[in-house]
């Protein structure tokens, strides 16, 4: 899954101040289609000849108002659609943060054990970033950071997904992926990502990454899961010798 800054986002700005009856009351005024009355007063039950001007009057209000409803009911519905969009998003990324990507590692793993079909999560964490911080500054390091989230986000399929763990971690779900699946992905990701440097201020500016596999067949415990894949990839800094720098 991926995540597109789409702000701002039509139906979230400042409604207009009217009346309470501003609206209703200009709506009223403006032609509705006698088909439209004819249909509610069908619906209704009321008969042509019950239709005096009063009561059209009184249909045309009442369909004005069901349409301004509606058009309500709409503006909220985006509104929500929108800030439940915010309460996915990682605040310095375009990926989904911890929480988000923990309920889709959920739902990924409810799939494999319904399915069985084996997926993998990878757990990525960036090397030497106390370097770039205290070399270029805290920017710089923001910097590496959405770096690392932009290629990781661009290189795997629509169907996994892909979220910042906090800090300079980040996790991938792999849909339908064993270990040797995994492990390929892995190593694929990480060798882009050193072979890909980022412009600070004029400068070029590699990042080098770790990552730790791990793949499950059924519905296990999301924390455990990472916890693996977290243990994998400290155990392929020691291998390389880089440690960890926080």
């Amino acid at each position: 899954m991926k995540i597109t800054d789409n702000r701002p986002v039509t139906g979230v700005t400042r409604p207009r101040r009217t009346t309470a009856a501003g609206p209703v009351e200009q709506a009223a005024q403006s032609p509705v289609r006698a088909r439209s009355i004819s249909d509610v007063a069908s619906f209704l039950g009321i008969t042509p000849e019950e239709l005096t001007p009063n009561v059209r009057e009184g249909l045309t209000k009442l369909i004005a108002e069901v349409r301004r409803l509606r058009r309500e009911v709409e503006r909220h519905g985006r509104r929500i659609a929108y800030l439940e969009q915010l309460a996915d998003e990682d605040p310095l990324t375009p990926l989904l943060n911890r929480r988000a990507f923990v309920r889709e590692l959920t739902r990924m793993m409810a799939f494999a054990e319904r399915y069985g079909a084996p997926s993998s999560v990878l757990y990525f964490d960036v090397n030497g970033m106390k370097r770039i911080n205290d070399g270029y500054g805290h920017n710089a390091g923001d910097a590496a950071l959405t770096h690392v989230a932009g290629l990781l986000v661009a290189h795997v399929r629509a169907s996994d997904v892909v979220g910042r763990l906090g800090g300079d971690e980040f996790g991938i779900v792999l849909a339908q992926a064993d270990e040797a699946v995994a492990s390929m992905k892995g190593t694929q990701l990480c060798d882009l990502i050193s072979a890909t440097p980022f412009d600070w201020e004029g400068r070029r500016i590699s990042v080098d990454v770790s990552f730790g596999a791990f793949t499950f067949y059924a519905r296990s415990e999301p924390d455990e899961a990472l916890s693996r894949a977290d243990q994998a990839m400290y155990e392929q800094k020691r291998a390389r010798g880089t440690g960890h720098d926080d």
